[in-house]
């Protein structure tokens, strides 16, 4: 087994999968709209939001310290952790989530979507991703499926990526002086989230049920 999938499949505790374990006890049928669980501060457009309170187009959720939440939107789901906000609107016929700040896992149904950050945009149709900001940068995994990245810093060096199991993180800088994507290691999320963010709206991700060994 690679390092890369042990650190993905480890066992550890996660904050929110208990608290949703009974809720997807029965099955993959999804979840309704809105929040499904919370920790700590999580606030939708500054004031403090409860489980169940749906999540709009046009709002923004941010979270505080030692604080995360997981929602449901439509075919979409989330996991943010701490000190994260996101703002979601409508562009035409497209959906966009611009990320202000912090650490979003995601998984989209069908359908096209763009996410905006400090330093890319990048459309995508049914899959999901990770991104992290950090300093002067930010980390993007495509977990599985399709995205094309476009750096706002030079354009041209824009990728079109398709993966299937994590296989290509990187990430997105600003200095023009040097490549602008950069092969990253895998960080901060997990398969176990995966599962549970695809359970809660009906699916399941497509690794799941994968043997172990098979090319990763």
């Amino acid at each position: 087994m690679s390092l890369r999938r042990q650190f993905l499949i480890r066992t550890a505790a996660l904050p929110l999968l208990g608290t949703l374990g009974h809720a997807l006890a029965n099955g993959n049928k999804p979840l309704p709209n809105g929040i499904r669980s919370l920790r700590g501060e999580v606030r939708i457009n500054g004031a403090r939001a409860q489980v169940g309170q749906a999540v709009l187009q046009g709002d923004t959720v941010s979270t505080g310290a030692q604080s995360e939440v997981v929602y449901v939107m439509a075919n979409n789901a989330y996991l943010m952790r701490d000190n994260s906000q996101v703002s979601f609107v409508v562009e035409g016929a497209v959906g966009v989530m611009r990320i202000v700040t912090g650490k979003v896992l995601a998984v989209f149904g069908p359908g096209a979507k763009r996410i905006e950050t400090a330093t890319a945009t990048v459309g995508i149709r049914g899959t999901a991703c990770y991104i992290e900001t950090q300093d002067t940068q930010v980390y993007f995994c495509l977990c599985y499926g399709s995205a094309e990245i476009r750096p706002l810093a030079d354009p041209s060096q824009a990728q079109t990526l398709t993966t299937r199991y994590h296989d290509a993180p990187l990430t997105i800088g600003t200095d023009t002086g040097k490549p602008l994507l950069q092969a990253a290691p895998v960080l901060n999320h997990r398969d176990a989230e995966l599962t549970l963010l695809e359970a809660t709206v009906g699916r399941v991700p497509p690794f799941q049920g994968r043997p172990a060994s098979v090319g990763y």
